[in-house]
């Protein structure tokens, strides 16, 4: 037994997968498959059932998982402590980020913190506000940046920085040559909305009840589970919508989209730093969001 063999067991019980845990680890299904047959052949029980397209441990299974997740947390506490005596920075440090800032905003800044670390690992988990809260209030991620507030006890919440979000709408569009329009004339018009869930939804809903309006007096003909299917579907006319002007970055520059403010709406929303108070968080962690921190600053000094 030695511990990349049990790394691949916790891969393929968090996963419920063969074939997702083979890809978060980077090895083939079959070779994941060796290593969970070589493990069983070592304790002489079945550890891992497969049901149909998902796998579950076992009892034995469930049993060795909470002592090989033991087992890998003192080896990474190991690692730093000895990396710490040295002076290096050196882990392993899973993040989560809903779809706006996992898409949009935190891969530019992990490649810079990694220019200052070369020797760390992160690994970034995208979803909506929702469920990146719920991966670190079970501790999935230590670390996760949203586009709402987690609104619960155990866990920390930090404004991070500002999203000033506009309607877009595709460049063929009626509106594509006007500054701003009204909440009467958007009511009428095909909108796309994000799901329930997604922080950018949130945004909108509370943005036109501060304004007296709801999200029901829209004319949605559309609900969408991502940015991406939104973003396209503005441009191939299906629709208009509220969204970060992150997301159209390169379609402003082409020219392919315009942004439009809505009149008597302020679509200002601040994006979170969500940790869990009752877990102690790693160096690695501590570092990364000192980063951010100081990367917030020096952008508001830049401005």
């Amino acid at each position: 037994m030695d511990l990349w063999r049990l790394q691949v067991f916790c891969s393929v019980v968090e996963q419920c997968s063969f074939s997702k845990a083979a890809a978060a680890i980077r090895l083939s299904q079959p070779t994941v498959s060796s290593h969970i047959k070589d493990l069983e052949d070592h304790f002489s029980c079945k550890l891992v059932d497969r049901l149909g397209r998902t796998a579950a441990p076992t009892k034995a299974g469930q049993l060795l998982y909470d002592y090989a997740k033991q087992l890998l947390h003192l080896k990474g506490d190991t690692e730093k402590a000895l990396a710490e005596f040295q002076g290096k920075m050196i882990g392993h440090l899973t993040i989560g980020g809903s779809t706006i800032p996992g898409g949009y905003i935190l891969p530019a800044l992990i490649a810079r913190f990694k220019k200052t670390y070369p020797d760390i690992f992160i690994t970034l988990i995208q979803g909506d506000s929702a469920g990146i809260i719920c991966n670190v209030s079970t501790g999935q991620v230590e670390l996760g940046v949203v586009g709402t507030p987690a609104r619960q006890p155990q866990l920390a919440e930090e404004p991070f920085m500002e999203d000033q979000m506009y309607l877009f709408v595709s460049a063929s569009h009626k509106w594509a040559n006007e500054n701003s329009v009204s909440i009467e004339m958007l009511a009428r018009e095909p909108f796309i909305l994000r799901e329930v869930g997604s922080g950018t939804r949130t945004a909108i809903e509370v943005a036109l009840q501060s304004a007296g309006h709801w999200i029901a007096d829209l004319n949605v003909v559309a609900e969408m589970g991502s940015t991406e299917a939104v973003r396209q579907s503005i441009k191939s006319g299906v629709g208009v919508s509220i969204l970060s002007p992150c997301a159209f970055e390169e379609d402003t520059k082409r020219g392919m989209v315009r942004r439009i403010s809505i009149e008597g709406i302020s679509l200002c929303r601040s994006f979170y730093l969500i940790t869990d108070k009752q877990r102690t968080q790693s160096p690695l962690c501590q570092a990364f969001i000192g980063f951010l921190k100081d990367q917030k600053q020096q952008d508001a000094t830049t401005v």
